[in-house]
């Protein structure tokens, strides 16, 4: 069992340096959504990817609508949205807009909320497709293909970093499982937010987290670490990858 776990936090880790450091810092969008976004998409998409990547980056949250291959419960309502099974797909209520297209996507979000030209990073269509898809070749068939289960009553929440490979690994399950959730980024925006938790817990004095989302997050959670999951349905809350996707799968797994 640790051995497997070993491995999966090594590949989801080769997974973030595909992508360059994508989907890790964050420089707020001038405007944040009054409505949350919603977003149509499946883990291990490397199109999906992109899309979040530029979330995390732009510091945008997003209601997560799994839609895995074989997934009968969000699926019909992209397609029957939309009109067909092409993934990711963002509904915006705000501003009465449906987009596919990952690139279509990040320049709406960028010109939308961030109020500024795509970045050139971004304009590298060929080498951000490339690096994600060797992204998902890291994790092959990770949160790709529904299995069993059921569904909450009411969604999960996620606080999450894109590129974090915790997060990942619980992101992938809440895929497989079909689970709706709303991802809350938690993007860093200063050197010092690179320094792991467990590393912080033994300095000699405290370092501040930085923007009111890290602050509201750490008065909530009591640290700073990420993923950490709510289930309004149990009453659970959560750190700890392994926990989290046990603990998915013994209360919603099929």
């Amino acid at each position: 069992m640790r051995l497997a776990r070993t491995f999966d936090v090594a590949t989801s880790t080769a997974a973030s340096f595909s992508r360059l450091g994508r989907g890790i810092q964050t420089k707020p969008a001038a405007v944040k959504p009054e409505r949350a976004l919603a977003l149509y998409e499946f883990e291990g998409c490397p199109f999906c990817r992109l899309v979040r990547e530029v979330l995390t980056e732009l510091d945008l949250d997003a209601m997560i609508y799994p839609c895995p291959k074989g997934g009968q419960r969000f699926r019909p309502v992209a397609i029957q949205l939309g009109g067909k099974a092409q993934f990711p797909f963002l509904v915006d209520a705000n501003t009465g807009t449906q987009l596919y297209e990952s690139g279509d996507i990040i320049r709406y979000l960028f010109e939308t909320y961030g109020k500024r030209p795509v970045p050139a990073f971004w304009r590298a269509r060929a080498l951000n497709v490339g690096t994600s898809m060797i992204a998902s070749l890291s994790r092959p068939q990770r949160g790709v293909r529904a299995r069993p289960s059921h569904s909450p009553q009411e969604p999960l929440a996620l606080y999450s970093i894109e590129s974090s490979p915790f997060a990942r690994v619980v992101r992938e399950t809440l895929s497989e499982l079909e689970i709706a959730y709303m991802l809350h980024n938690l993007g860093r925006t200063r050197p010092t937010d690179y320094i792991p938790p467990a590393v912080r817990r033994f300095m000699p004095f405290e370092i501040p987290v930085s923007g009111e989302k890290r602050e509201a997050f750490v008065a909530r959670a009591g640290r700073m670490m990420v993923p950490y999951l709510i289930d309004p349905n149990t009453g659970k809350e959560m750190f700890e990858s392994a926990q989290i996707c046990d603990y998915l799968v013994e209360t919603y797994g099929g």
